[in-house]
């Protein structure tokens, strides 16, 4: 937890939909026993030599930089500040066809069985309306992955009306990728095992592959390829290790980000067993790259900790198990679609990694050099981490909080926080419009 030598903000009010627990004082009490047997910290990293602006895109004249906050349960997204304070600057709501969407759904059994599927899933006993989003280059339209409506949309940032929508194939939408320069978005379709590229502005497919099962994270790299990892089921209760294999085919399909034909399947299975690491899971969850694309650091089912990969001699080199939180549950079937620490990001110097501890209620800077965990930030169910617009902190967004909290690269210590929605998840970098404060209508 935080040194007492430093202070931090106050705790925002728990949500008061009261769906969710918030970190009580024997929880609290026991992260900082944790903090201390993890280590004395991380040494203070130099100031980042250029904003981490990849998930942005390029910037044009008259925009601002921001952040996009998926509000998942709430179908929202929140557009804060990309530095500083973090403060709020305006909302979108990206369901503005809600009615329209809903009446399609109850008219066809089938759809309305997936989509009751979603909502008692990965939903948790909620809808999914947003999971992953990006802004156009010129700022002027958000394009959100909206899961439970199994589609992909833009909408106008000024106005909040939907200028395009395509349906993905099969019942579900999920994580995106945005390319290096800003016109293609990657979006898997879980169920039918897809994975999309789209025009951003026009809502164009340019092509599509065929991955694993379940395809998930999508990542562009700089050398011309879009990695995406799928992840099996993650919704059934068949989490014991060694009815690991009922998760289905899980891999990572590599291929060329014009033609879209397949350059390199990776089944991390075998490459975990060559490790000596056979009892953990193969689905490969979140996963950040460092600077010269040389090196993987990832994320896998189950496990409190990732792994690094040379991506050159196809093999894993290190991995790094951090402090599991004497409080969560140790029945792997109640953690959320069988997470347990579900995202990462790397500071742009790539020195320090920034760890989400999903069901373990923490987040953490970790020193790449050495792997030691700096302190342990309590933070209630974060589902996600990025890099803020100037490349100081690492933005974590905490889903069972309502809140998104930055956390400095150099100390490890919380330094903003600021309420969002219901279920924030995803965040990403962006732009809008300089004078933009929300839409007029939607």
């Amino acid at each position: 937890m935080p040194s007492p030598r430093t202070p931090r903000p106050e705790p925002l009010p728990v949500s008061p939909r009261g769906r969710r627990r918030r970190i009580g004082g024997s929880l609290a009490a026991a992260l900082a026993l944790l903090a201390a047997v993890a280590g004395s910290g991380v040494t203070a990293a130099p100031a980042a030599a250029a904003p981490a602006t990849a998930d942005a895109g390029p910037t044009a004249a008259g925009l601002r930089e921001v952040m996009f906050v998926g509000n998942n349960w709430d179908g929202t997204a929140d557009v804060i500040e990309a530095r500083g304070e973090f403060r709020r600057v305006g909302r979108v709501n990206v369901i503005p066809d809600r009615e329209e969407r809903m009446r399609e759904i109850y008219l066809d059994p089938v759809r309305l069985a997936f989509f009751l599927g979603v909502r008692n899933g990965p939903g948790e006993g909620h809808d999914q309306f947003v999971d992953d989003m990006y802004a156009t280059p010129d700022g002027s339209a958000m394009v959100v992955s909206r899961p439970s409506f199994a589609d992909v949309v833009s909408v106008d940032v000024r106005t909040g009306r939907i200028n395009w929508r395509f349906p993905v194939a099969g019942y579900r939408s999920d994580h995106m990728a945005v390319s290096p320069d800003g016109t293609r978005v990657a979006v898997s379709a879980s169920t039918a095992n897809t994975v999309h590229v789209l025009d951003v502005v026009t809502g164009r497919q340019l092509g599509s592959f065929k991955t694993g099962d379940k395809p998930h994270e999508n990542v562009f790299t700089s050398d011309g390829l879009l990695w995406n990892m799928s992840i099996g089921e993650v919704t059934t209760a068949l989490d014991a290790p060694w009815l690991d294999w009922t998760k289905g085919d899980r891999k990572i399909t590599v291929v060329d980000a014009t033609t879209f034909r397949t350059v390199r399947v990776i089944d991390m299975r075998e490459r975990l067993d060559a490790f000596g690491r056979g009892d953990l899971s193969d689905a490969v969850r979140p996963l950040v790259f460092t600077p010269d694309e040389k090196k993987i650091y990832f994320q896998v089912s189950f496990f409190n900790g990732f792994l690094e990969y040379d991506v050159a001699t196809d093999r894993i080199t290190r991995l790094k198990a951090l402090p599991g939180n004497p409080a969560t549950d140790p029945d792997r079937t109640t953690w959320v679609n069988d997470s347990r620490h579900h995202g990462l990001s790397m500071s742009p110097d790539g020195t320090r990694l920034c760890v989400a501890g999903t069901m373990d209620d923490y987040a953490t800077v970790v020193d790449r050099a050495t792997l030691a965990p700096g302190p342990l930030v309590e933070t209630a169910k974060p589902y996600w981490a990025t890099v803020s617009g100037d490349g100081r902190s690492c933005v974590v967004s905490e889903s069972g909080a309502d809140r998104v909290s930055a956390i400095d690269f150099a100390t490890g210590e919380r330094v903003a926080s600021v309420e969002v929605g219901d279920h924030p998840q995803r965040v990403r970098l962006a732009h809008v419009p300089a004078d933009w404060t929300g839409p007029t209508t939607g």
